[in-house]
């Protein structure tokens, strides 16, 4: 394999961490340094020699910085291809030196544009343009050049430096050319989406982009996925800040499964501003509840069908005090994960006893990512976020009508405006019968409406009396309606929207029921 001697590098990096001990084995083999502004500063103030760009291009920094490296004198170096005759005699006329080895990281435009609202203008400047065309063209000429733009990768091309007297290795070149290339279109895609997301303000609410383009990284290796011949990954965006950026305190590696179930606790939890609560299993909620103390909510949602939760994942929206957590864990006696925005130190001394119980705090609820992305065999379909209920509560209200003879006082409303929500977060069909503020059934997934109603009321047996009933989308005929009367079902909230409404509402008033369209349909697939 062959090797390529190191004798002529060019640094300039936003980010030093690891610069100086690297720079001085560079000049331990006696390699010549080229640097620019604040990176040549640094060096020299570290007593490592080094000259400056315009030392090598004859030409000093322009337009505020803007033009520093964009010269013949440093892309020839840095593209000519060493065994090409032609190449080498062009080179010779214009007194271009090659350049082996690149060091360059990137203008933070990430960073900045997640600290504060910055308008297009004050982004555009944090857009490095010479960083990426040095680093391109070191990657696209890897046979000859090295090029790193991570600082982990500092020790290993030092180390193949220090066994090869001063030379990289073309495994190691092409590897960190790959790199390169992942950095390159990463930083360019934040980029897009940060423009995109201004273009949007220019055009419409609803308008999607013409171009859509998302970079994740690697963030972990899985166990495996959702079955042990599967293997997985825990991949992080680039292009967005993670709202729901979640922090692991104690118990083993989440899985796969853990993951997925993790983000169906969050989309429930980030529908109610009380203190809530939640169990997840499968993806589906099988107990959601709320209450003025949290301690009671998450019990309530735990009693709501405690067989299912054994073994799944309980969320709550409040700190996780001592109380608590010593209930959840009295009403529970296993289960996988425990999602809180933090724990206090009591909570934590004794949810620690389970050595393998994952303890995960969450910043918050809210998914910033405007979209929801499905991956098909022929392309991606993107759609908006359905956006919690709590965040356009007024305007729901607002839509929300009585369609029955019979109707409810205010404080009935409530229970029922609750199953509708819990409804929103259960896969279709979705049937949720509700007592107060908590589920007592949950009727989810099913092909037949029908049969999540028949389901819903299984699980709550002797509780559907009196109970509220929610429906993810309307009901295709009155036979839902026939099983709510005989299980002496109060009020049903749904949105509306059959060919046959009139006939559903007739079977309501015919039973002595209630109902409420709220002209919004919350189906989840």
């Amino acid at each position: 394999m062959s090797r390529q001697t190191i004798r002529r590098a060019l640094i300039s990096v936003s980010d030093k961490t690891g610069l100086i001990p690297f720079a001085k084995n560079l000049h331990k083999h006696k390699v010549e340094i080229i640097s620019t502004g604040g990176t040549l500063k640094a060096l020299k103030a570290a007593k490592v020699p080094a000259i400056s760009v315009e030392d090598v291009t004859g030409f000093p920094e322009m337009l505020d910085g803007r033009v520093k490296t964009l010269h013949p004198k440093i892309h020839g170096g840095l593209l000519f291809l060493r065994y090409k005759k032609s190449h080498q005699k062009q080179v010779k006329a214009h007194g271009i030196k090659p350049i082996d080895l690149v060091v360059v990281n990137l203008y933070p435009f990430e960073e900045a544009t997640r600290k504060g609202n910055l308008s297009v203008d004050e982004a555009k400047e944090f857009i490095d343009i010479g960083g990426p065309s040095m680093l391109r063209s070191a990657a696209k000429n890897y046979e000859s050049v090295t090029v790193i733009t991570d600082a982990a990768d500092y020790d290993r091309v030092a180390k193949e430096m220090d066994e090869n007297k001063g030379s990289v290795l073309e495994e190691t070149r092409f590897a960190l050319s790959q790199k390169v290339f992942a950095k390159t279109s990463a930083y360019d895609a934040v980029i897009s989406q940060f423009l995109a997301g201004h273009l949007k303000k220019q055009e419409t609410e609803t308008a999607l982009p013409l171009q859509f383009v998302f970079h994740f990284k690697k963030a972990q290796d899985l166990r495996y996925g959702e079955n042990p011949h599967q293997k997985a990954g825990f991949f992080v965006p680039t292009t967005y800040r993670a709202a729901a950026s979640w922090t692991q305190l104690h118990g083993k590696e989440l899985s796969f499964n853990n993951l997925m179930d993790i983000e169906a606790t969050l989309d429930v939890l980030a529908e109610f501003s009380v203190p809530a609560a939640c169990v997840i299993k499968h993806n589906n909620p099988c107990g959601i509840a709320q209450d003025h103390q949290i301690i009671l909510a998450a019990e309530m949602a735990i009693d709501s069908d405690p067989l299912s939760a054994f073994g799944g994942i309980v969320g709550i929206n409040r700190v996780c005090d001592r109380k608590t957590a010593a209930k959840i864990l009295d009403k529970l006696n296993f289960f996988e994960v425990l999602v809180a925005p933090s724990f206090k130190a009591g909570a934590l001394k004794l949810l620690k006893a389970r050595k393998n119980l994952r303890l995960i705090t969450v910043e918050q609820f809210r998914n910033e990512n405007p979209y929801d992305v499905k991956f098909l065999r022929s392309g991606i379909l993107i759609q908006e976020k359905d956006r919690p209920i709590k965040e356009h509560m007024a305007d729901f209200r607002k839509k929300l009508h009585f369609v029955t003879k019979t109707k409810l006082q205010d404080a009935e409303l409530e229970d029922l405006i609750f199953a509708f929500q819990c409804a929103k977060v259960v896969k279709s069909n979705a049937i949720v019968l509700t007592q107060g503020k908590r589920t007592v059934g949950i009727g989810a997934g099913q092909m037949s409406r029908v049969d999540s109603v028949n389901i819903a009321c299984q699980k709550a047996g002797y509780q559907t009396e009196g109970a509220m009933l929610g429906s993810d989308a309307f009901f295709p005929m009155p036979d839902s309606i026939e099983i709510a009367a005989e299980r002496k079902i109060k009020a049903i909230i749904q949105p509306g929207g059959s060919i046959r409404d009139a006939d559903v509402i007739a079977a309501c008033d015919k039973f002595g029921i209630a109902m409420v369209f709220t002209g919004e349909r919350h189906f989840k697939h």
